[in-house]
């Protein structure tokens, strides 16, 4: 069965979630689509962009994986209390999870934790579920892939990576948590990299020194 044309047009008019101290530089995911994050960070950046955001949030993880969200993390970037926590026992139900979810339209941000990136078929179902829901709930759902492994997910809006960078002495300069966060690729937009930290609770984005 041939899936229908995505149409970058109708994403693009749906709105954008700002990316942590984003927003006045215009850096954000566009809303109805699926994006991915890669890193060792990756499950922080996804906090953190919950943080942008306002509603509940569908957090899928697998059901085999021993690490879970743990409240008190949260808290320091976004309301724990906004979270609908979902265990799957395998990969084809975290997606499926996460599609009728995103074709529901009944949450804002969908977020899936996966051990590997899925192929081109599954994004593609995901990506037109994000459509649809933006037709059946009050607006456009958004949906952030988590993966492990070598390869990204084909088919993405977007792919980002993040990784802590090591922090100053706190006899010289408390600047709290840094991260280096780079857009690795989106459609409409080069590669870019820029320094992410947490100044006084809020987050502060600038461009990484080449």
């Amino acid at each position: 069965m041939s899936l229908p044309i995505l149409s970058s047009h109708a994403a693009s008019s749906r709105g954008v979630l700002p990316m942590p101290g984003g927003a006045a530089a215009g850096i954000g995911l566009a809303r109805g689509r699926v994006h991915e994050f890669r890193g060792p960070s990756r499950v922080a950046l996804a906090v953190q962009v919950m943080g942008e955001g306002a509603g509940p949030v569908l957090w899928i993880t697998p059901g085999w994986q021993a690490e879970r969200l743990y409240p008190d993390g949260v808290a320091r970037f976004a309301d724990p209390g906004r979270l609908i926590c979902a265990r799957a026992r395998r990969v084809e139900d975290i997606l499926w999870a996460m599609e009728e979810a995103l074709r529901s339209g009944a949450v804002p941000l969908v977020v899936a934790e996966m051990p590997a990136a899925p192929g081109l078929t599954p994004v593609r179902r995901l990506n037109l579920a994000a459509e649809a829901g933006a037709v059946a709930g009050a607006g456009a759902p958004l949906g952030l892939l988590l993966t492990g492994g070598e390869e990204g997910a084909p088919g993405v809006e977007s792919r980002w990576h993040m990784h802590p960078l090591p922090r100053p002495s706190a006899l010289l300069e408390e600047r709290g948590e840094i991260w280096h966060l780079a857009r690795q690729r989106a459609r409409g937009a080069v590669p870019a990299a820029w320094t992410l930290r947490r100044a006084g609770g809020a987050a502060v984005l600038e461009a990484a020194a080449e």
